[in-house]
């Protein structure tokens, strides 16, 4: 999902929607929104779901010079070297006109831990990582330049080739356990579960009564 849909979808939210409170129900409504049941379609949908939720989280910023305005639901009457908290959409929107600095959380320190403990994992071991890691990824990928986007897109398809090959093994031979989908992002549950399904459905299909 662009930035300027997720947007558009979070300033018709009537109420701010953090990550933490999106259900596995709420997941799957989403994705049987989507406009097949193929397993992208759902990845998708399950993308924009917690899309919305992360630019609706609030971030700390700091007031470069007085505002005063309504975005929406929100209300902002602040004074310049003012510090408070925004909804993520309102604060890109006002960064991107120069009225606000938001305090650095250190993304990328974030995303180097993230790769870093799955390059040390075991062969056979999937490292654990939020369940909105992708969706964070993406939109820092947004805010880098060229040469820096193509670095790091060289680290996490590495990360992903990875995980992606452990994900296959496990799933094609057990159910997803409630251990190992602690560990997974949203997009990672729903693979696991397709390839298992489809591992399963091919296993009685080639061996019939003994599959």
């Amino acid at each position: 999902m662009s930035y300027k849909s997720s947007r558009k979808l979070a300033e018709s939210s009537a109420k701010i929607v953090l990550t933490k409170d999106i259900t596995e129900h709420q997941l799957l409504q989403f994705a049987n929104m989507a406009d097949s049941p193929a397993a992208d379609s759902r990845i998708e949908a399950i993308q924009d779901a917690y899309h919305v939720g992360y630019m609706n989280e609030e971030v700390r910023i700091s007031y470069k010079r007085d505002v005063k305005l309504a975005v929406g639901a929100v209300a902002i009457d602040a004074k310049e070297g003012d510090m408070s908290s925004l909804p993520r959409w309102v604060a890109k929107i006002l960064s991107e006109q120069g009225a606000i600095e938001i305090q650095s959380n250190d993304i990328a320190g974030y995303i180097s831990r993230t790769l870093n403990r799955e390059r040390i994992a075991r062969p056979h071991d999937l490292s654990g990582i939020d369940i909105d890691f992708y969706v964070r990824v993406n939109d820092h990928l947004d805010t880098l330049r060229e040469r820096e986007r193509e670095n790091l897109a060289v680290s996490l398809n590495t990360f992903v080739a990875s995980r992606l090959e452990k994900i296959v093994k496990l799933a094609a031979a057990s159910p997803l356990s409630a251990e190992l989908e602690g560990r997974l992002a949203a997009e990672e549950k729903e693979l696991y579960r397709t390839i298992h399904e489809a591992s399963t459905k091919f296993k009685r299909g080639v061996l019939k009564k003994f599959g």
